[in-house]
């Protein structure tokens, strides 16, 4: 599902975005912490999602994994899909996780 924001999105917004999937939350929440950056709302969108994400595979991740034998930590590649998905300009909704931010009012 992808949203329209009002600004236009530039280069600089799509690299900031895929690096906070990347360079998670640390790149998140430096993005938040810049004032140019948190009014952009692409920006914030995909800060405020990689942080949450990042926190949520942190703690699922090693639980698949055990279960699985190792097997369910190739999830973890998923942050590279998201990151590619950013730099082209796209909104994507995690399913559950977007859905909750949203509800809290924080994307």
């Amino acid at each position: 599902m992808s949203e329209n924001f009002s600004t236009e999105v530039t280069s600089d917004d799509k690299l900031w975005a895929a690096l906070s999937y990347i360079i998670a939350p640390l790149l998140g929440i430096i993005v938040l912490m810049m004032e140019d950056k948190k009014n952009r709302p692409f920006l914030k969108y995909h800060a405020v999602q990689s942080i949450a994400a990042s926190i949520v595979l942190f703690i699922l991740l090693p639980i698949i994994a055990t279960v699985t034998f190792g097997c369910g930590s190739v999830l973890g590649f998923i942050v590279f899909w998201w990151a590619y998905k950013a730099y082209q300009g796209e909104t994507f909704e995690i399913p559950v996780l977007t859905s909750f931010l949203k509800g809290q009012g924080w994307v």
